[in-house]
């Protein structure tokens, strides 16, 4: 009878001991942290164009944060300078330059590849106006400002180079209110522009560093 239960004992034992050891190796480590992956960058590009079938370029300033590499949300600066040398019989005005800038939306696909698809969005206003023909001090030789709102949506495509550098490269088409100027001026700003960038910043960080065990 002693025999019997010091062998019930012993099998209780191992039953216990290889249960505790399969508990160690194979467990599971719940983890209830949503993985948001944050970021941050500072983006500058230079894009051509046409207003008025006249050519443009433009150049851009943004700082946006990076929600889980899904979506942007940041401010944008933009300058122009468009060639359109204005004249007739009864004015002569040079070129036309200016500025707008606002807010910057762009959801973005693919955000875990390196190669990524974007729709970038700007909403905001500025001000345009003509040189009197003489680019030497352009924003004092403007003859007059006109204020104008700016719908820029676009489309984009994303090259993560690394964790820090990100190249862009794509297609946006501008919409602008009317201008006041006098007829033989432009009157609006809309046009296609195609461009590159750069965007310098952190793009993943705030990673989740729990791990998990099946």
């Amino acid at each position: 009878m002693k025999h019997q239960k010091l062998l019930f004992l012993l099998i209780l034992l191992q039953v216990v001991a290889f249960t505790n050891a399969q508990e160690s190796n194979d467990y599971v480590e719940f983890n209830d942290r949503k993985n948001v992956v944050h970021g941050i960058y500072l983006g500058i590009a230079g894009s051509y164009g046409k207003i008025d079938k006249k050519d443009t370029y433009l150049g851009s300033v943004k700082i946006a944060y990076v929600a889980n590499q899904q979506f942007e949300v940041g401010i944008i600066g933009v300058g122009l300078y468009s060639e359109q040398n204005a004249q007739s019989s009864s004015f002569s005005y040079g070129d036309l330059v200016g500025g707008y800038g606002g807010l910057h939306l762009e959801p973005i696909l693919f955000g875990k590849s390196r190669v990524n698809v974007s729709f970038p969005v700007l909403i905001g206003g500025g001000a345009v106006g003509y040189l009197n023909g003489d680019i030497d001090d352009p924003f004092t030789d403007v003859d007059e400002w006109d204020a104008i709102f700016v719908f820029e949506p676009g489309v984009n495509i994303l090259y993560n180079i690394s964790r820090y550098v990100q190249l862009e490269a794509g297609l946006k088409y501008r919409f602008s209110s009317s201008t006041d100027f006098q007829p033989g001026l432009v009157s609006d700003i809309n046009g296609f522009s195609v461009g590159i960038g750069v965007k310098v910043g952190v793009f993943n960080m705030g990673r989740n560093r729990y791990k998990k065990k099946i």
